[in-house]
């Protein structure tokens, strides 16, 4: 069934059909005869909320009555293309996108949501609107190309707010009604394949290392909550670790990148268990997530995600890792380590650390509380002390040995 929307001379057309399950739908934003955004989406949402007898987790799927709602845009200057969605009792969807004339990306996902719908949110101890997004998408695409992502993925739009897609494919900034033939396959749909060597069986071999660059600036980010508060802080500098196919020179490369902190920007969220620091530097996103313990009373790095296309990737770079166990700290501290450390997150991604203090949770006074060292740390400041305590053991071993000697000399000149 196909149904055609007009407002303000721009027009939507709602395709409704089962592309690749049974809650797929096609939606198409068109401005007079052209198409510029076309999506085949199954998504679905997990909303974390507080009821009258404690908290629970709504979840439901995009449904196919969705439609496309009037702020949906092809784009004007100083406005992004938009493909906004209506559904349910007053829940809206949101993708805005972005271009750097080589690639197109998701830069904007925002979800609203009626706690006021009893249907999808029973018990629920408040009501109203709310309103979340995020500006880290790992979903991007070639120009003229189509997106395509087949497999899961989820992404974080605020504290125990989630959306996870399936079988999409979309495209934006479209030039023709269908979508491109040409495909930007997500890496999670990619399967790995050993290409014959052109000239030497050396092609194959380990990933060829790229010389590294110096030691990271540090930089200095902040996350603040709805009342203006800073509830994150973090000192660090950052190397990007990333094993990639390299255009330029026809093999796997491990290459190592310094996050620019003068280039990057940052956002996240702060909840009561969970928090999460997100850094976009140009075609770089890189997300931490936070957990607290709330019965050891200790936090840790409980997932990093990452999304990179550099000038010499053949295809966006994506890797995640949900169950990790990195920097460990009591509650109401902040961590700290000045020694390099490398985060192993994957096999063919990890990150380097300098120069590290962080807290993600309990700030107070906009600055970090009292420091716990990391082991390297404490380690390197028990070095010096062993060395000055043996040196020191040393000395007085000698020194009694010395006295001892000259004691025997002396009484064997009185026996004479």
């Amino acid at each position: 069934m196909m149904e055609k929307r007009c407002a303000a001379g721009v027009c939507w057309t709602l395709l409704m059909g089962c592309v690749f399950a049974a809650h797929a739908v096609t939606f198409e934003v068109t401005e007079g005869n052209s198409t510029c955004i076309k999506a085949e989406l199954n998504a679905s949402f997990s909303i974390s909320y507080n009821t009258t007898n404690g908290t629970s987790v709504a979840a439901f799927a995009l449904p196919s009555s969705a439609a496309v709602a009037n702020g949906s845009s092809c784009g004007a200057a100083g406005v992004p293309p938009e493909l906004l969605l209506s559904f349910g009792a007053g829940h809206m969807f949101s993708l805005v996108f972005s271009s750097d004339g080589r690639l197109y990306r998701v830069a904007n996902m925002s979800l609203q949501y009626n706690l006021s719908d009893t249907s999808t949110f029973p018990q629920s101890s408040s009501a109203g609107v709310v309103s979340v997004m995020t500006n880290v998408s790992q979903i991007s695409a070639r120009m003229n190309s189509t997106y395509r992502c087949l497999s899961s993925a989820s992404v974080s739009l605020d504290a125990g707010v989630n959306v996870t897609f399936a079988n999409v494919r979309m495209e934006a900034y479209m030039t023709s009604a269908n979508l491109s033939k040409d495909e930007s396959v997500c890496s999670a749909d990619q399967t790995v394949t050993t290409v014959a060597p052109t000239q030497s069986p050396k092609t194959t071999a380990a990933p060829s290392p790229v010389p590294p660059p110096a030691a990271p600036e540090r930089g200095n980010y902040s996350i603040t909550n709805g009342n203006g508060t800073v509830c994150l802080l973090a000192l660090m500098g950052l190397q990007l670790n990333v094993t990639h196919f390299s255009k330029s020179r026809n093999q796997t490369v491990s290459e190592v990148v310094n996050l620019q902190p003068n280039r990057t920007t940052a956002s996240g969220s702060c909840g009561v268990t969970v928090a999460t620091l997100m850094l976009a530097e140009d075609l770089t996103n890189l997300t931490f997530t936070f957990t607290l313990n709330s019965t050891t009373q200790k936090f840790h790095l409980s997932a990093v995600s990452v999304s990179a296309f550099w000038s010499d990737m053949t295809d966006r770079f994506v890797a995640s890792n949900s169950s990790l166990d990195f920097l460990q700290c009591s509650v109401g501290r902040s961590y700290m380590c000045s020694a390099e450390q490398t985060l192993a997150v994957v096999p063919a991604f990890s990150i380097n650390t300098f120069r590290l203090q962080l807290q993600p949770f309990n700030v107070t006074a906009n600055k970090f509380s009292a420091a716990e060292q990391c082991r390297v740390d404490q380690e390197n400041m028990l070095i010096p002390i062993i060395v000055g305590a043996a040196l020191a053991g040393l000395v007085l071993i000698v020194l009694i040995a010395y006295l001892i000697g000259r004691k025997r000399t002396h009484a064997g000149y009185q026996t004479i």
